[in-house]
């Protein structure tokens, strides 16, 4: 018996072929949703026989720009790194894409920059039941902790230290959200 030797990105678990295979026959341009312990990266890509090509990218450092001060890796990102990459792909005229998540798991951070996406007015097929709440994107489950945990301010203090060395009150999450969805959504993106 002889040994079949198997591609490499197969043995090391980067790709999923018959996924791949089901993109690239599509001929659409699709979105692929990173997300690391620290920063969420959101491209939309362009299939190609020599290589993929790269349309668009965005990034949770981005949003910096728009006055954005929470973490950078939370379900309230996720969301406005969607809504960003939208408004991106509109300007550059693209208004469809589907989601190629490759090897990765359907999460609810990826549920939520898909939501992101389609709030900017892009079309792309989602199911609303997977969809996260829409208080959980904005944050107000946040503030609701909050304002449990400000009876003990030791661990007040110790949970949100993160917000108070940015300066947002841990209460006024969502209202920080909603100035920065503005910001984005009134943003150029030429």
């Amino acid at each position: 018996m002889s040994y079949i030797k198997t591609l490499k990105r197969i043995r090391n678990n980067k790709t999923n072929y018959r996924k791949r295979k089901a993109v690239l026959i599509s001929k659409r341009n699709f979105i692929t949703v990173r997300i690391s312990n620290q920063n969420i990266h959101c491209q939309l890509i362009k299939p190609a026989i020599k290589g993929d090509i790269v349309l668009s990218f965005s990034s949770s450092k981005e949003l910096t720009k728009f006055e954005w001060k929470g973490s950078t890796n939370n379900l309230s990102a996720c969301y406005l790194v969607g809504l960003m990459l939208g408004k991106k792909m509109l300007a550059k005229k693209i208004d469809s894409a589907i989601l190629y998540t490759g090897q990765a798991s359907f999460t609810s951070k990826i549920a939520a920059c898909l939501k992101g996406i389609a709030a900017a007015g892009v079309n792309i097929p989602l199911s609303e039941e997977t969809l996260p709440d829409e208080n959980r994107i904005n944050g107000s489950h946040i503030s609701q902790y909050a304002t449990i945990l400000k009876e003990d301010k030791n661990k007040y203090e110790k949970q949100f230290s993160g917000l108070f060395s940015k300066n947002i009150n841990p209460e006024e999450y969502p209202k920080h959200f909603e100035e920065v969805k503005t910001r984005i959504s009134a943003g150029n993106f030429n």
